[in-house]
């Protein structure tokens, strides 16, 4: 495949599938406010798509030039020709997404999955990355927060349909509910219209004949790079990255825990920290206007080690070793 770009229709936001080796990624754009305005692309976590990022690309509305990018077998993508699932499997497509389009470099964002796909792909095709801002990356965390096991044991054999039968009489409603509890801190706040799109997109992807097997694949991906070593260690290609990094983390995050941030701002040679009390695990949609001030503060001026900016609602500080 060559990169052939196609309309995709999608309720309520537009689409276009774009073709890359081996896949055909859907790809959410938001028109820039002007022309000439630098590129960004935004990569999801586990079980999650383009609407992720729906709010940040609006508050960066005339900052960036903003992309988001469905992985394979999420969202509106289909799952590769080779089933390939990996973290690596993911980077090599948005790789092939990236020169397609010709839009790198860019400012690539990346939460969850999404930001251990950013940081390996960042390590591997440094001439397609000009920042890296990563929310929550699902980088090695030994031992996991209790709360995070559940999450990894998707990947384990039999699992699956022992929760299938444990949650066999719950409403889609009751389990999308249970999902907000897991990647919102607050998710009291999370507003009606949300809540009623993450129901419709839930059942969407319950009634995909492969929605079950993507998911646990790509839990198993990340749980085999949590055991890598060498150069192909995530940690390792973190010290790798020679562009600013912006890295988010909230303090009510159950997925990934706020400790894993020392390991990153030493990982990570040229790093700013932003620190939100009330975040969980999606900080773009819950405190979008927080991460795109932090952004733009990455773009504006460079690390300065010590320097520490609060505003009351996020701590953002220079993380270098």
């Amino acid at each position: 495949m060559t990169g052939q770009q196609t309309p995709y229709d999608a309720p309520g936001r537009p689409l276009r599938t774009v073709d890359v080796p081996g896949c055909a990624l859907a790809v959410s754009a938001v028109p820039p406010a002007r022309p000439g305005l630098p590129p960004a692309v935004m990569v999801h976590g586990l079980g999650g798509s383009t609407q992720n990022w729906a709010e940040l690309m609006a508050e960066l509305d005339g900052d960036v030039d903003a992309e988001a990018v469905d992985l394979p077998g999420f969202g509106h993508s289909a799952p590769p020709d080779d089933g390939d699932l990996s973290i690596s499997g993911h980077v090599r497509a948005v790789i092939g997404y990236l020169e397609a389009a010709g839009r790198g470099p860019v400012h690539l964002f990346g939460n969850s999955l999404g930001g251990a796909v950013a940081v390996r792909l960042t390590a591997l095709r440094p001439d397609l990355v000009r920042t890296l801002t990563l929310i929550s990356p699902a980088l090695p965390e030994l031992p996991p927060q209790r709360t995070a096991l559940p999450t990894g044991l998707l990947g384990v054999p039999g699992v699956l349909r022992l929760f299938g039968r444990l949650t066999a009489g719950q409403s889609v409603e009751q389990r999308t509910a249970g999902l907000f509890d897991l990647v919102y801190g607050e998710p009291g706040l999370i507003p009606q219209e949300r809540r009623a799109a993450a129901v419709q997109e839930y059942q969407r992807r319950m009634d995909l004949p492969y929605g079950t097997d993507v998911l646990v694949r790509s839990a198993r991906g990340i749980v085999r790079a949590y055991t890598e070593r060498g150069g192909e260690a995530l940690w390792r290609q973190a010290e790798r990255v020679r562009v600013p990094v912006l890295l988010v983390y909230g303090l009510k995050d159950k997925l990934v825990s706020y400790r894993s941030a020392r390991r990153a701002c030493l990982a990570f040679p040229d790093a700013r920290l932003l620190v939100l009390p009330d975040s969980g695990h999606v900080a773009m949609m819950e405190h979008p206007v927080q991460v795109a001030r932090a952004f733009r503060e990455l773009l504006a001026r460079p690390a300065a080690a010590g320097s520490v900016d609060g505003e009351g609602d996020g701590l953002l500080m220079a993380a270098q070793p």
